[in-house]
């Protein structure tokens, strides 16, 4: 009887072993794979949360001086549109052009602060992700993993190899808010002035 437990144990084990066998190769596949979540990764840490808070507060001194552009501009228009009828057709054609010409500079230094700014946090992002880089190698070698993918383009995945929230713990002790690495250089160029709308010629809207 002994003899006939004996063959089917090792009938058994010859049919579990590529099993064993793939779970060894399925064991290892999770070491050395990890999946990261860069938006998480930058949104959460010292570094993001402080870069976001300068970010928003330029945008919002920018968005009031739209709104305080806006506001002499329209005034300064219903200005123009009053001397009209003192004004002779030719003399009224210039002051309109030139309003029109300012108007059109404004929108254009307004825009071009708006595309600095978004272009100082998109710097700043980059600039984070290479001052990580290093905590992050640190943490793949230590997980003895060979590649770290960004979730974004990993259809299934184990949650269990998913670090952002160990790489954010880690970010946050090394670099803290990232000042060190990247000062406050979250504003829009400087080098733009937008002009004062009292200051150009004429005073109001291009109105026939």
């Amino acid at each position: 009887m002994w003899s006939s437990v004996k063959t089917v144990l090792v009938a058994m084990a010859v049919m579990l072993w590529p099993l064993a066998v793939l779970a060894q190769e399925f064991s290892v596949s999770e070491r050395t794979v990890l999946v990261i979540d860069p938006a998480r990764l930058f949104a959460e840490t010292e570094f993001g949360r402080r870069v976001a808070t300068e970010v928003e507060a330029e945008g919002a001194v920018l968005a009031a001086e739209n709104r305080r552009i806006e506001a002499e501009l329209t005034t300064e228009e219903k200005a123009l549109t009053e001397r009209r009828k003192t004004m002779a057709p030719d003399e009224f054609r210039a002051a309109a052009d030139g309003f029109d010409r300012k108007v059109q500079q404004i929108r254009s230094e307004q825009e071009a602060k708006a595309r600095a700014l978004a272009d100082a946090g998109e710097n700043a992002q980059r600039r984070f992700l290479s001052v990580a880089q290093p905590v992050l190698e640190t943490l793949m070698r230590e997980s003895g993993a060979e590649v770290m993918l960004d979730r974004r383009f990993v259809l299934l995945r184990d949650p269990h190899v998913d670090v952002t929230e160990e790489a954010v713990r880690r970010i946050d002790e090394a670099i803290g808010d990232g000042r060190e690495y990247l000062g406050t250089s979250v504003e829009p160029d400087e080098g733009t002035e937008t002009q004062d709308p009292s200051d150009a010629n004429g005073a109001g809207g291009g109105t026939e």
